[in-house]
C-alpha cells in the first residue's frame, strides 16, 4: 500500500493507536465549559506549588505525561521516545519538564500547532516500527506566555477584542501499535503561510490562512468532502479566525461551517469569562483534544475527525523587528476503531 498521498499527506498502512490521554489545567480553564472533563485543575495563582510560572509549566508537562502513562497501563521505561513542545524560548518548559523521565526526546516548536506536530511525528514513529510506545505532549501557561511575547502581567495592559487568552495547561497522549479505541489513520503536514499580518494581538487572522491551506490540501490529497468528517477541529483560531476561515474555505469551494469547531472557542465561555476572542497556546488544542474530543472518538460518537492545531510563528525578536506573523497548521486524521 502506498502511504504517500497527494502533495502533503500520509495514509498509514499500520495506523498508530492512541492508548490514553491526560490533561491538567489552571483554574480559569477549570471554570470554563470543559471543566468537568479535565483530569486535574490547579489553583487561582497558577503556580501549581512552584516558585515561577516557567517552573509551573514544566511541572504541568511532567504531571500530564505521568498521568497518561498510568492510564495507558504501561511503565515509564517502556516509552521509546517523547515528542514535546511549548511556547517558551528554547522550549525550556519541555526540557525541564521531561528531563526526569530519562527517555529520548525530540523538542518541537510549531507555536500553537505543536500538538498536531507531536501527534504526527509520534504516529510516524509508531507506524514505521521505530517505537512500541511514544508520548506526545505540549503545554502553555498564561503568565509565562504573556511575559515571553507581550507584557508582564503587572504592566496591566489593555487587550483588544481580537486577542485570545493563552491557556494554562498541558495535554499528553500515549501512542502504541495496538490496544486503543482511537487511531491516527493519516496526517497532512502544513506549510508556512504568510498573508503579511503584523498584529500579534489578532492571532486568529494570522493563523486562519494556514488552517485553510492545510484543510483544503487534506481534502484534495484524500479525495474527501467536509462531510466525510464528523468534525473538522482547529486549535485556536478563536471567534475572529473562525469567521475568516469560513470565508477562505468558501473561496476554495468548500463550506465547513456544519463540521467545524475550534478548541479556543470551546474551552472558555465568552459570555462569562473575559477571554475576548477565545483561547490559544500550545496547551489549548492539547487539553481540549485529550479531555473532550478523544473520549467522543473512543465511544464512537465521532467516527472520523480532522484535528488541525494552528500556530502563529512569531517571536519577540521578529515582532520587534517589524516582521509579519506567518501561520502554520498541522492536520491529523483520527478515527474510531
Amino acid at each position: 500500500m502506498e502511504q504517500i498521498v497527494g502533495k502533503q499527506s500520509i495514509q498509514f498502512q499500520q495506523a498508530a493507536h492512541i492508548l490514553s490521554g491526560a490533561a491538567i489545567v489552571g483554574k480559569k480553564e477549570g471554570d470554563g465549559p470543559l471543566g468537568k472533563y479535565f483530569d486535574k485543575i490547579g489553583e487561582e495563582e497558577g503556580l501549581f506549588g512552584c516558585t515561577s510560572w516557567e517552573e509551573a509549566e514544566s511541572n504541568l508537562q511532567k504531571e500530564a505525561v505521568s498521568m497518561a502513562i498510568e492510564k495507558a497501563g504501561i511503565e515509564k521505561w517502556q516509552l521509546r521516545m517523547i515528542y514535546a513542545g511549548d511556547l517558551l524560548a528554547q522550549t525550556i518548559a519541555s526540557s525541564f519538564g521531561i528531563m526526569g523521565f530519562d527517555t529520548p526526546i525530540y523538542g518541537l516548536y510549531g507555536a500553537c500547532s505543536t500538538m498536531g506536530e507531536a501527534l504526527s511525528l509520534s504516529a510516524m514513529a509508531v507506524s514505521g516500527g521505530y517505537a512500541p510506545y511514544v508520548a506526545a505532549v505540549t503545554s502553555s501557561h498564561f503568565g509565562s506566555a504573556e511575559k515571553e511575547f507581550r507584557f508582564p502581567l503587572g504592566y496591566g495592559n489593555q487587550r483588544p477584542l481580537s486577542a485570545t487568552w493563552t491557556v494554562t495547561g498541558s495535554g499528553a497522549c500515549i501512542l502504541g501499535t495496538k490496544g486503543g479505541k482511537a487511531r491516527i489513520a493519516g496526517i497532512t503536514t502544513g506549510k508556512i503561510v504568510d498573508y503579511g499580518f503584523k498584529d500579534s494581538l489578532n492571532m486568529g487572522a494570522c493563523m486562519a490562512p494556514a488552517a485553510c491551506d492545510t484543510i483544503y490540501q487534506n481534502l484534495m490529497d484524500f479525495n474527501r468532502l467536509p462531510e466525510d468528517y464528523d468534525r473538522i477541529i482547529t486549535g485556536d483560531l478563536g471567534e475572529v479566525g473562525q469567521r475568516i476561515l469560513f470565508d477562505l474555505m468558501k473561496e476554495k469551494g468548500f463550506d465547513i461551517e456544519k463540521q467545524h469547531m475550534d478548541c479556543g472557542i470551546e474551552i472558555f465561555d465568552s459570555n462569562t469569562q473575559d477571554t475576548h476572542a477565545g483561547g490559544s497556546g500550545c496547551g489549548c488544542a492539547a487539553v481540549t483534544f485529550v479531555s473532550y474530543i478523544l473520549p467522543k472518538i473512543e465511544k464512537g460518537e465521532w467516527k472520523r475527525i480532522l484535528f488541525v492545531p494552528t500556530g502563529a510563528l512569531l517571536s519577540k525578536v521578529s515582532f520587534n523587528e517589524g516582521k509579519s506573523v506567518p501561520g502554520i497548521a498541522q492536520a491529523v486524521v483520527i478515527e474510531h476503531c
